[in-house]
């Protein structure tokens, strides 16, 4: 069965591969947002060597990681579900035997390579050469990086089924989709890191599975964590990654039940 789940990732690789020109610009547009938050910060540090712990090199590594980190963990699952609730094709995943949900995250694996190898690899070798960015050289730090935008890619992926797995019940989740990807977006790290919110907004984050879309595997890269404060971050991340999991089988339970075609 599992071979059947992996020739989805290698499927779902190849058809990016007819699309790949939109990600080579893709390239030019992420590199455009990094250096407009690059002169952004830099604009707000000033003459100020250190805000909130974070050096200016720190935050300027936080953000072409945090950037080049979405496009990995980035997909359209919820768009996906959505649309194939709404045309009726998700009736026939149904009758298919694999559990469509695993059918969506691996098919989203596919993509998230994709990206990985094709646009953020090549898109930070070249906004190394633009920005004074500091990237660690041992091995180590790579490696708990890696894990956590694998965990990273869990969380928003199973976020992103919850959203779609919502077209079940309203129909038209088009809104949503839209604000979850705001909420995202914000509350994840990626705009503002999570250390800079007021202390009030970061208790209320820290109860929530966002900080281990983008804060947690950029703050690994970017600011040479000890061991500890690694564990500590991946144990929150593979929480949240196990945790997901409840309310989208009983969401999915439920769904499969109200089951209803829009198109044919």
């Amino acid at each position: 069965m599992l071979s059947t789940y992996l020739e989805l990732v290698r499927i779902r690789f190849l058809m990016m591969l007819a699309y790949r020109v939109n990600y080579y610009s893709g390239i030019i547009i992420y590199s455009l947002n990094i250096g407009v938050y690059y002169f952004l910060w830099m604009a707000i540090y000033g003459s100020q060597g250190s805000i909130q712990g974070t050096s200016v090199f720190q935050m300027t590594t936080y953000v072409a990681v945090a950037w080049m980190s979405r496009a990995f963990y980035f997909n359209n699952l919820d768009r996906e579900i959505a649309q194939e609730i709404r045309d009726g094709t998700v009736a026939v995943q149904l009758i298919r035997p694999y559990q469509y949900i695993l059918v969506k995250c691996f098919q989203g694996l596919g993509e998230g390579l994709f990206r990985l190898f094709l646009f953020s690899v090549p898109g930070m070798a070249i906004v190394s050469l633009v920005f004074p960015i500091s990237l660690p050289t041992a091995l180590g730090p790579w490696g708990w990086f890696s894990l956590s935008l694998v965990l990273a890619f869990v969380i928003n992926s199973q976020i992103n089924v919850l959203t779609g797995l919502m077209a079940f019940f309203v129909l038209n989740n088009a809104g949503m989709i839209r604000a979850k990807r705001v909420l995202v977006d914000l509350f994840s790290g990626l705009i503002i890191p999570i250390s800079f919110f007021p202390g009030w907004a970061r208790e209320v984050l820290s109860l929530l599975p966002f900080q281990g879309i983008s804060y947690v595997p950029s703050t690994i890269l970017s600011k040479g964590l000890g061991q500890g404060e690694i564990t500590s971050f991946l144990s929150v991340q593979l929480f949240w990654g196990v945790l997901l999991w409840v309310p989208i089988q009983l969401l999915w339970m439920q769904a499969r039940r109200r089951l209803v075609v829009q198109g044919g």
